[in-house]
């Protein structure tokens, strides 16, 4: 019956222009990964199948601890389909048994979800906020150099650090592979940092997304004087490099940091965000 009610939806949906995926995966704050039955990203919207184990009161209960886990990491609206109806056991006169509900019923719930998907579409096509799903250009940094700027609003993410890096003026065809590039005639660069805590480095971006706390935990010496030495460069533009709950390593713009001194001593070096958006050269 899932497979049934995906591929209804998605037939009558019948949009080049809405990305969909079928068992995408999220990873939850706790570190639980969950499977989602069908998600479309551009809209913020994921699909659940329920079918007839879905009726037991323990799955009822962990079906309510999944949908917190998933909206707590997605802010992703959750549409439910419920293939099955709950019923009196008539062979002992009591109890309830949970069954497929008929094929007509369940036409009619997948077509009211197709009409909210294309509502959802509507409403974000008249906020100018609808992006029209190409999967040549999700993480072709021409867009963004084509528009003159990025902005965290916009969730910009790069699949490596030479697209991100095309955006500031990098020429060369190879792959760039440090942690941080200075941006040709200014006094900044784009950095790269892992935000989470490996073999060198435990960095530590705060709740607010405004604060990034850069810690040495190694024992390279050269690495270690990093923390206490003078900043030539202060000003940094940000794309952390992690797993997106998705499950794909991504490179997020978090915005405009630089470094506080203030804040910073001979353990850490703390960054303040200034800036969300970033003008591109």
């Amino acid at each position: 019956m899932e497979l049934y009610v995906i591929s209804r939806i998605i037939h009558l949906l019948d949009d080049e222009e809405i990305e969909f995926i079928c068992q995408q995966y999220v990873k939850s704050r706790s570190g639980v990964g969950y499977l989602i039955d069908l998600c479309f990203p551009q809209l913020k919207l994921y699909c659940e199948i329920d079918e007839p184990p879905h009726g037991e009161k323990k799955k009822l209960i962990d079906d309510k601890h999944r949908q917190r886990e998933i909206m707590d990491v997605t802010d992703f609206q959750e549409i439910r389909i419920k293939a099955y109806s709950r019923t009196k056991h008539k062979a002992l006169g009591q109890g309830n048994t949970n069954k497929y509900k008929s094929l007509k019923q369940i036409k009619f719930e997948v077509d009211e979800v197709v009409d909210l998907i294309r509502t959802k579409k509507r409403k974000l096509i008249a906020l100018g906020k609808f992006v029209p799903w190409d999967p040549k250009k999700k993480f072709d940094p021409k867009e963004h150099i084509r528009r003159g700027y990025i902005d965290v609003s916009d969730n910009v993410v790069f699949e490596n650090h030479r697209d991100t890096l095309r955006c500031f003026g990098y020429k060369k065809k190879g792959h760039f592979q440090q942690a941080s590039w200075r941006i040709p005639g200014t006094e900044k660069q784009v950095w790269f940092p892992k935000l989470y805590k490996n073999k060198d480095w435990d960095n530590e971006l705060n709740e607010n997304f405004d604060t990034i706390t850069e810690k040495y935990i190694g024992t390279d010496t050269k690495k270690m004087k990093w923390i206490v030495q003078p900043r030539d460069i202060t000003k940094n533009i940000v794309f952390a490099h992690y797993k997106n709950f998705l499950g794909n390593v991504v490179y997020k713009f978090l915005g405009e940091f630089h470094v506080s001194l203030e804040e910073s001593n001979s353990q850490q070096v703390v960054y303040k965000r200034t800036s969300t958006r970033v003008k591109l050269p």
